[in-house]
């Protein structure tokens, strides 16, 4: 092939970042040596390549022909060192004068097994859109759940933390939301049981709910795989909708050494920054004012100057503004909080059996007192070979979570930033000595000496599995798992508070979530000649879940020593228990030839119990296809390009989750007493026409690499339509029922998806590599026929046409320069503004969002620094909402220093208006002035590690030692005025956005040492 030698020279500048000859002086030489560097497959020159003998300083870089020459003082024979970016290392003898030295292309990335459904395969031949997540990246981020900690990594895959409460539930959308009452979460599936995602949680704790994928130790994770497309998902049919992320757990290898291996980390973590609240002197001003105004504008109050509030003492006021003093409630409630992780396994194996056990312990204060998460964990995988056609396995998760929870979200009794932010700073906490608070709002001092709330998680996930060769190429695989959780639950809230003001209150939950699951693949694969290869995969799934709840509450205790309910003057109880079954048959077969061309067909039947009798069944068919063009002849010698592959799918995928067990049923309670005698009552109206919610997928991607793999690409761009979606529907009250369960939404999503993964330097020891990935989701809802209102002050509107998780707000144009008045867009143009004219602005969907990683490595030294991104969302800052006036009803909650920006005067240019208890118009409720842009970049995690050598290692008796010093959130970019754009006080999948009364990810920083034995 001809060379443009121009273009060679170009890219050696590009690449080279130095060239070093080494040269001796006649005196020293003692040989001479003239070579070439090729790539061993194409017998192309790598130009670039670092050549140099070992144990020496001499090196010398390769030029436009992948020549080399040296003249050196050592004599043959010597060792040649070579490197070269996309190539294997390589160490040559040199014996004589001239040497070839051919370099294997380094197809790691394209080798690299991932795991698919019920099976495995080498990513060169996926054909579905599958991102494999190496946990060791990111499982030093200091929070609860494995989903929190994957935030920016998988390009498509939108993740949120809406607290930074350790534990909590985080916000998982791949690609998209497709449902608005059934669940939107994807499945998760640890090696190979289906584990449950939902929160058992019951009590209040403002909104929020705890996470079940939390009691899962990231520590014992070998590999994460999220499945995003329909050929990727088909397989799993109901399951498959929202994606799936498969979870493996580490193992050990036949005939391995025992090794032990332990991790210790220690680390604090605080908020970044706290809100901005006016001194007392301020707040005590703006009460004034607001005083004032209302009296100005309804005079029958007798509000006037002479009787403002803040007015000397000898006035029968309380003292002049300026004479008051400041009390801060935030920085009681906030904390520097700990974090402590300690983990231990012993991974190993023999002949005929290997296996990992593994323990851990995590505890995690929260910066927001008193709230602490601990997990305490135990994982036991073991495999054992029969015979050399028979083998058996079990996985086995222990984990007990504990949690002293507190209200984080939205409600005023017993929230604590609801009694921090919302009391006045002029406030003193007490009052003839006695701690006091103010109406409708718990003293903090008190609620955090009594605060009783908490849980604790027991949770086993297992699975059984015999796996039998029956003849060659074919295997059959039987397995038993199940996901048990116990959850329990409590709380007290005794005298001093308000929700225990008469008497105390006691509530006491036990949920109990039961899982079981068999299935049955019988797998086939088979070469026909060196160009057919033919893999086929048939199998079963038989499922049942049975949640049961006891609920217990009482009411007027003796005194605060008594919590037990059976304690109470008045108890009251409850039971509940609820089952679903699930039968599945799915089939896939694979083809490719030569290489180069690779086909799949899948196809799952799930009947379901939830539905109507003559809707249990849906199938869900896929197919997909693959070209690796780099195969083809015409590219073959194109040395520049290293793979190059164009994959598309279409199928379609279900959805059940989130609906009631027996949503299609008709339902009678037996709790329908009637003076003093029992009674049953209709309490859910039946739809025997009740099915599955569909998605169609369709996906086109292209997967390259360049420059010998230094570069690759993979880029995405699909679209998703949701038919038959599972909806509630409202009732009129004549009928005697609230609503009913139907089919009646439609939704689309579509988007593209572009990750790009980087060596950008490789030479001497140091390696530097980088991966962004970057992505864009549009959601619609195309059918639903009548607009559906969520989250508080209903500021979600969930209406055709829009997307979903849309803001309805009323839009402030301006504040009136001469009358300090709001002035709002009147939509209907009626002279007033009501409800009619409040309209959509904005969604929490980004325009686009993703992340950035760089990885540095010198010697012993490790560098890596993320940053995770989003642009476009809104937020809605009800926080500020409140803290600016909280709808001109109480002047206390004018706390906000924001409030220093107001309208006091005519002329004054500013979009705060004058504080006014009677002008509800200035603090409407769903005012766009608190809609804010919820772009940000953040800087998600920077670590620093050093690997100690092997010989000072071995002075502990250890093979490894490594130290290391981890950051998160170490800065945050953001134009929202709020503490961080991801908080959300519910945790509601249709109530997103709303930041209210929620603690911010704090910034932590740890220490840690890691040892293998």
């Amino acid at each position: 092939m001809k060379k443009n030698v121009l273009v060679q020279f170009l890219l050696a500048i590009l690449l080279i970042p130095s060239v070093a000859l080494a040269q001796q002086s006649d005196a020293t030489i003692n040989s001479t040596l003239s070579g070439r560097v090729i790539d061993e497959k194409t017998k192309e020159p790598l130009i670039g390549a670092s050549v140099q003998i070992k144990g020496t300083t001499h090196g010398v870089i390769t030029d436009v022909d992948g020549k080399f020459y040296f003249k050196t003082g050592q004599k043959f024979p010597y060792t040649l060192v070579v490197n070269f970016i996309g190539y294997e290392p390589l160490e040559i003898l040199a014996s004589t004068s001239t040497i070839i030295v051919p370099l294997k292309t380094n197809a790691q990335q394209l080798n690299e097994i991932v795991v698919v459904g019920y099976g495995t395969q080498e990513r060169k031949n996926l054909i579905g859109s599958i991102t494999k997540v190496d946990p060791a990246e990111v499982n030093a981020i200091p929070v609860g759940s494995i989903d929190a900690q994957l935030q920016g990594k998988v390009s498509g895959v939108q993740i949120s933390s809406p607290t930074g409460v350790p534990g909590e539930t985080v916000n998982v959308r791949v690609r998209g939301a497709t449902s608005i009452n059934a669940d939107n979460d994807p499945l998760y599936v640890i090696d190979g049981v289906f584990v449950n995602s939902n929160s058992l949680q019951t009590i209040s704790t403002g909104g929020k709910s705890t996470s079940p994928i939390a009691d899962l130790n990231p520590v014992d994770i070998q590999s994460i795989e999220v499945l995003k497309d329909a050929e990727a998902t088909a397989l799993y049919g109901s399951r498959g909708a929202n994606g799936v992320i498969l979870i493996t757990t580490k193992r050990g290898n036949f005939e391995q050494a025992p090794k032990v291996n332990f991790n210790v980390s220690y680390g604090q973590a605080k908020a970044i920054k706290l809100w901005e609240l006016t001194t007392g002197p301020e707040h005590a001003q703006l009460v004034n004012e607001w005083w004032i105004n209302t009296g100005k504008d309804t005079p029958s109050l007798n509000r006037t100057f002479a009787n403002r509030p803040f007015r000397p003492v000898s006035e029968g006021g309380r003292g002049l503004p300026e004479e008051q003093q400041t009390y801060d409630r935030l920085s009681e409630a906030f904390r520097t909080a700990t974090l402590q992780n300690y983990d231990i396994s012993l991974v190993g194996g023999t002949k005929t059996t290997k296996y990992y056990i593994g323990g851990g312990y995590n505890a995690q204060e929260s910066i927001l007192r008193p709230i602490t998460f601990n997990r305490a964990s135990f994982k036991v995988n073991l495999d054992q070979k029969i015979n050399d056609k028979v083998q058996i396995g079990v996985s086995n998760s222990f984990s007990r979570t504990y949690r002293n929870q507190a209200r984080a979200g939205d409600g005023p009794q017993g929230g604590l930033l609801q009694a921090a932010l919302h009391t006045p700073t002029y406030l003193s906490p007490t009052e003839n000595g006695v701690l006091v608070g103010r109406a409708g709002f718990d003293n903090l001092t008190l609620l955090l000496q009594n605060y009783d709330v908490h849980s604790t998680s027991l949770r086993y996930i297992g699975n059984l599995y015999a796996e039998a060769e029956l003849l060659p190429n074919l295997k059959l695989r039987s397995s038993w798992g199940v996901d048990y959780n116990n959850y329990n639950e409590s709380e007290y809230w005794n005298t001093f508070l308000l929700l225990g003001a008469q008497g105390g209150l006691a509530t006491s939950s036990i949920s109990q979530f039961t899982s079981l699951l068999n299935e049955q693949t019988l797998t086939y694969r088979h070469k026909i000649g060196k160009k057919h290869s033919l893999g086929v995969v048939v199998g079963n799934t038989l499922q049942s879940d049975v949640l049961t709840r006891t609920y217990a509450e009482g009411r007027g205790f003796a005194n605060n020593s008594f919590k037990i309910i059976s304690s109470a003057a008045t108890t009251t109880s409850s039971q509940s228990w609820s089952k679903s079954t699930l039968a599945s048959f799915f089939a896939k077969a694979d083809y490719a030839f030569n290489g180069k061309y690779l086909i799949n067909f899948s196809v799952r039947a799930d009947g379901s119990s939830r539905f109507g009798n003559d809707r249990k069944w849906g199938y869900f068919p896929a197919v997909g296809a693959a070209w690796r063009i780099k195969q083809e002849d015409f590219l073959k010698d194109l040395s520049f390009l290293t793979d190059l592959k164009l994959r598309t799918s279409y199928g379609i995928v279900g959805n059940q989750n989130g609906i009631g067990n027996f949503a299609a049923q008709g339902l009678w309670t037996g709790g329908a007493s009637y003076q003093g005698s029992p009674g049953i009552a209709p309490q859910q109206l039946a739809n025997p026409d009740l099915k599955w919610e569909r998605t169609n997928q369709f996906n086109v991607g292209l997967d390259a690499a360049i420059l010998n793999g230094r570069i690759g690409f993979e880029l995405n761009y699909y679209t998703k339509y949701t038919r038959d979606g599972l909806l509630q529907l409202a009732l009129p009250s004549t009928t005697g029922f609230g609503s009913y369960w139907s089919n009646a939404a439609e939704i689309s999503n579509k988007g593209f998806e572009l990750n790009i993964n980087t060596i950008n330097y490789e030479e001497g020891g140091f390696r530097w590599t980088s991966n962004l990935n970057i992505a864009q989701n549009i959601n619609k809802i195309e059918k639903l026929e009548n607009p559906l209102r969520y989250g508080s002050r209903e500021l979600i509107l969930q209406q055709q046409g829009t997307p979903l998780y849309s803001f309805w707000v009323y839009k402030q144009l301006y504040v009136d320069s001469q009358t300090g008045n709001v002035v709002y867009e009147d939509v209907n143009k009626d002279g007033q503004i009501t409800v009619a004219d409040r309209q959509i602005i904005g969604s929490i969907w980004p325009k686009f969002f993703g992340g950035f990683t760089n990885n540095f490595s010198y010697k012993g030294f490790e560098l890596s620094a993320f940053l995770a991104f989003q642009y476009g969302n809104k937020v809605y800052n009800h926080n500020k909402f409140f803290g600016e006036g909280g709808g001109a009803r109480d002047a206390a909650r004018v706390i906000f220093a924001s409030n220093n920006a107001r309208w006091q005067k005519p002329g004054d240019i500013t979009d705060v208006p004058r504080p006014d208890g009677v002008n509800v118009n200035n603090y409407r409720d769903g005012g766009s002035r608190w809609l804010e842009d919820g772009s940000f970049l953040r800087l998600r995690s920077l670590n620093l590690a050093y690997n100690f050598p092997k010989a000072v290692a071995a002075r502990l008796k250890a093979d490894n030692l490594k130290v290391y010093l981890n950051g998160t959130n170490l800065f945050l970019l953001t134009k929202y005025t709020g503490l961080d754009p991801e908080s959300s006080a519910s945790s509601d999948q249709n109530a997103q956005g709303i930041d209210l009364g929620t603690p911010p990810q704090p910034r932590s920083f740890q220490a840690g040492l890691s040892l293998t034995f």
